[in-house]
């Protein structure tokens, strides 16, 4: 039997409609002649969201008790039994009452997929268990519920509710999303402006890390080695020298020129074990790279050059920063091609490199 697909419609905040366009998936769905039933579905007293789930076929919920309290949950048992083509099922990351067969959501879903039913659900970005403390920083609320990213991650599809801060803020000042008196509260506390525009630009970060994630497996299934410029991804590669300071400092400025722009710093260790560079050194550059938001990587090889060329075609970087060689012109003479030569001459023609000048040029060993 082959296992159910699973779309996710993810959101940065409360109300920018994910379920509505979970429902309104269900009624394309169905008006093409699936099978479509809604497993579990919360309205939240909206009523567009109400609309839209009529004339879709909607699965009794389960009741259960706990602590003398009666509440509902999704009826997974009556959901496999009717064994639709699609399932609607809201709110991922919800935690099941007390005596459910699986403490949460996901894990029901995951047994829906199992039976080779297809589900839609919903989920908001605060959720998430990655950005749990990101998001308590932001906001000043700690989420309990989350899902596991790689859960979401391994979904089919995943499709971006996406609502500017503003025009959330609106739909809850008309009272689209809650009450008035809740709005109001709402409005000076979890969504302000500020808050709102962090949590849609974590969304869109995490969506595209996603998307740069398939990129690269696909990449890799079909052979392709040459570098996809889909954002710019600047890699540092470093000798171990003083100039390595400066050098991290200009990749960052270049990879921040665009938007989803970052960058990595690499130093290539010889097998051989000749010229290795100071710890000290490579712990100061590894600092800064960190503190800059970059990615440090060590990497071993005989060839330093073709290592940082196949480094960079493996992360699908588009622009490679070197330091100008620290060899005089008559060592260069004897000696022959250095490695920032190499460098360049192995980039080819997709990938970018920069050569930066530096206090050490043309004084050192090298």
């Amino acid at each position: 039997m082959a296992r159910g697909t699973l779309r996710v419609f993810l959101g940065a905040a409360p109300g920018v409609g994910k379920t509505y366009d979970m429902l309104a998936d269900g009624r394309r769905r169905a008006a093409l002649g699936g099978d479509v039933v809604i497993g579990f579905m919360e309205d939240h007293g909206r009523e567009p969201t109400r609309r839209m789930a009529e004339g879709l076929e909607t699965v009794p919920r389960r009741e259960l008790t706990h602590r003398g309290v009666t509440f509902t949950e999704m009826d997974l048992d009556a959901v496999l039994a009717r064994r639709p083509e699609v399932a609607l099922v809201d709110e991922l990351a919800h935690t099941n009452v007390p005596g459910s067969r699986h403490e949460k959501r996901w894990q029901d879903i995951g047994e829906l997929l199992e039976a080779g039913i297809h589900v839609v659900s919903t989920l908001n970005i605060q959720h998430l268990e990655s950005l749990n403390e990101v998001v308590a920083h932001i906001t000043g609320v700690t989420q309990r519920e989350t899902v596991p990213d790689e859960v979401v991650r391994r979904a089919d599809q995943i499709e971006l509710v996406d609502l500017s801060a503003q025009a959330l803020r609106r739909r809850m000042e008309y009272g689209d999303i809650y009450p008035p008196p809740r709005a109001r509260e709402a409005l000076t506390h979890y969504f302000r402006e500020g808050n709102l525009t962090a949590l849609r630009e974590l969304a869109l970060l995490w969506v595209a890390d996603r998307v740069e994630e398939a990129l690269q497996r696909y990449r890799g299934e079909q052979g392709i080695r040459a570098p996809w410029a889909t954002r710019e991804r600047v890699l540092v590669a470093l000798s171990g020298g003083p100039e390595g300071l400066t050098l991290i400092r200009r990749g960052h400025r270049i990879a921040v020129r665009g938007a989803g722009g970052e960058f990595l710093a690499l130093h290539v260790r010889r097998d051989d074990g000749l010229a290795e560079a100071p710890s000290a050194e490579l712990e100061r550059q590894r600092a800064l790279t960190e503190r800059l938001g970059g990615t440090f990587e060590l990497v071993t090889a005989d060839d330093v050059a073709a290592a940082v060329v196949e480094f960079a075609r493996g992360v699908n970087a588009t622009q490679i920063v070197i330091g100008a060689s620290r060899r005089g012109r008559m060592k260069s003479l004897v000696a022959g091609k250095g490695v920032g030569t190499a460098i360049v001459e192995g980039s080819g023609e997709y990938i970018d490199v920069y050569v930066v000048t530096h206090e050490e040029a043309a004084h050192g060993r090298l």
